[in-house]
């Protein structure tokens, strides 16, 4: 299944909300759990798992309405650690949540450049025009230049090249010449020759339809006797290996993709919490029942066993929430 296809798979949402929602009593029900000594999270985990990401806005409204009180403030200062990080995380609209964590990703020393990757690659034209947009807004820069000041050389093409959102344009027509073409010059610019031609690889990786690419992955098989994962394997590294691999990988199969990114978050000692908040949390409403469905393929077990077995407390419960029954 090519990756644009996931946005369109209504049985994929693990979160679908209230019925007959009402955000007073729910902004009422917070207030109280948070008013006093002691917090009850359970209630705070009762009502921000189990409704949408537009009905928590309109709780946040109602909260600042009733109390006077921002309701993203009143949950940190009540809440801690990993707990407060994804209670927090599902109080941001999702353009908000993409832009915050890939401002998160480049501040400070270092950058988190899986972080980036996995937002740019795995996101629509539509969504990254938004995102753009959701960045200047709350951080005052611009996006494509600060991905620039953070990052270099090839890998700073592939993710410039990214953002410009071209590759979603929905051909469903495939021009096979075109396509073939494409093959030949991908085989050119890395196996035929000594080095590798990078730019020729970003430049068909980001700015082809992803039913063409299809195409294109089936005609370099032929042509290679290898896959196009292979070849970038043994031809490029690092992180730029990283960004293509991911752009390949979501266009094969965008669920998997997210499936691996989980897997990997989980398995081993210690977790990645950092993605498994953010991959739970921006694709609960999206398309978490088919993550969660290719997630048992790759790891042989449920994600909500492995999410038992990884995490505890509060945090524990509100992750199951979200990802619903199995």
């Amino acid at each position: 299944m090519a990756w644009w296809k996931a946005w369109s798979e209504a049985k994929g949402k693990s979160v679908t909300g209230a019925l007959n929602f009402d955000p007073v009593p729910d902004a009422q029900t917070l207030y109280k759990a948070m008013k006093g000594f002691g917090t009850d999270e359970q209630a705070i985990i009762d009502v921000l798992t189990k409704r949408t990401n537009m009905q928590r806005q309109q709780i946040a409204i109602s909260f600042k309405g009733q109390f006077g009180k921002d309701l993203i403030e009143s949950l940190k200062s009540e809440l801690s650690g990993d707990f407060e990080r994804l209670i927090v995380a599902l109080m941001y609209s999702p353009f908000k949540y993409d832009a915050k964590e890939l401002h998160d990703a480049m501040k400070g020393v270092g950058t988190s450049e899986d972080v980036i990757i996995e937002i740019l690659a795995s996101r629509t034209k539509a969504q990254i025009k938004e995102i753009i947009k959701a960045y200047k807004e709350e951080y005052g820069s611009d996006l494509e230049e600060d991905i620039k000041s953070d990052t270099s050389g090839y890998f700073e093409q592939i993710l410039v090249c990214l953002l410009q959102g071209e590759r979603d344009n929905e051909y469903f027509y495939v021009d096979i010449a075109l396509a073939r073409q494409d093959a030949e010059t991908l085989h050119a610019a890395g196996e035929k020759i000594k080095g590798t031609d990078e730019v020729q690889f970003i430049t068909i990786l980001c700015k082809r339809s992803a039913t063409h690419l299809l195409k294109v992955f089936e005609e370099y098989q032929k042509l290679a006797g290898k896959s196009i994962e292979d070849s970038i394997k043994s031809e490029t590294h690092g992180s730029l290996e990283d960004a293509m691999l991911a752009i390949v990988k979501c266009t094969r199969n965008v669920h998997r993709y997210f499936a691996e990114r989980l897997y990997h978050a989980l398995k081993g000692a210690g977790t990645h919490d950092g993605t498994l908040i953010r991959v739970i949390v921006s694709r609960s409403e999206v398309d978490l029942n088919l993550i969660k469905a290719e997630f048992k393929h790759i790891a042989g077990k449920t994600l909500s066993s492995m999410i038992l077995d990884d995490t505890s407390g509060d945090y524990k419960t509100a992750l199951l929430n979200l990802c619903g029954s199995d």
